[in-house]
């Protein structure tokens, strides 16, 4: 949205920037201030999930917006953060009395962002931009809350998942590329075929030994037989 800086009479500046400082020195109990200093008619806040509500343990960003007739008019709000509640539309807009028919100009933005802290917690289906949120809460409470805290769970606590995985300690080596128990199987096979081998080889020299003697104790009978002769 464009600023309202210029559109604003130099006193209700004056009366702005003194509410924001002090807003922003001592904001409302789990409500944080973040003042621009360029725009003074735009405030960001981030308003924590008040306890006992799905919205526990959530931090919801949002911000209000101050408009050319500021303060004869109530400022327009928006939630930044996703939030499934009856009283927020699907854009972030927030319908609450004090930003319609209940704005006094005397309120201030600490009422107004105490009362959206309390929509938190006492929501009012009955002036609902969320009808599906409204219905629930009506018809089905246990349904709407568990809507409520998943769309916290993903939304306003910076989501599940934690820092990516580091790779393992170093490049990872090639497949079998170095690897030790593969040199060691290696070298274990080798011994058993120069095992084997060698068993062969032994086999064969006493094989062969054994025809050698074979046939000269063939020869020393034949020899005998003739002399018998």
């Amino acid at each position: 949205m464009n600023s309202n800086v210029e559109n604003l009479p130099p006193q209700v500046l004056r009366l702005v920037y003194k509410e924001v400082s002090a807003l922003a020195a001592d904001p409302p109990e789990g409500i944080k201030i973040y003042p621009s200093d360029e725009d003074i008619t735009e405030l960001h806040t981030a308003i924590e999930g008040p306890e006992g509500t799905p919205y526990t343990g959530g931090v919801f960003r949002m911000r209000l917006v101050l408009g050319k007739d500021f303060p004869a008019a109530p400022p327009r709000g928006y939630f930044l953060t996703k939030i499934f509640h009856p009283n927020v539309g699907h854009k972030g807009e927030i319908c609450v009395n004090v930003l319609k028919r209940d704005w006094k100009a005397e309120l201030g933005l600490r009422h107004v962002l105490l009362t959206i802290k309390c929509l938190l917690i006492h929501p009012n289906p009955e002036s609902a931009l969320n009808e599906e949120a409204g219905r629930l809460l009506l018809e089905d409470y246990k349904e709407y809350a568990s809507r409520a805290r998943l769309l916290t769970e993903i939304h306003a606590m910076g989501g599940a998942s934690g820092p990516p995985q580091e790779p393992a300690d170093g490049p990872q080596p090639k497949k079998h590329a170095g690897d030790p128990n593969k040199r060691a199987v290696g070298a274990a096979l080798a011994t058993m075929a120069a095992g084997t081998n060698n068993s062969n080889n032994s086999s064969s020299s006493s094989t062969g030994a054994n025809n050698t003697s074979i046939a000269a104790k063939k020869k020393t009978d034949k020899k005998r037989a003739l002399r018998r002769l």
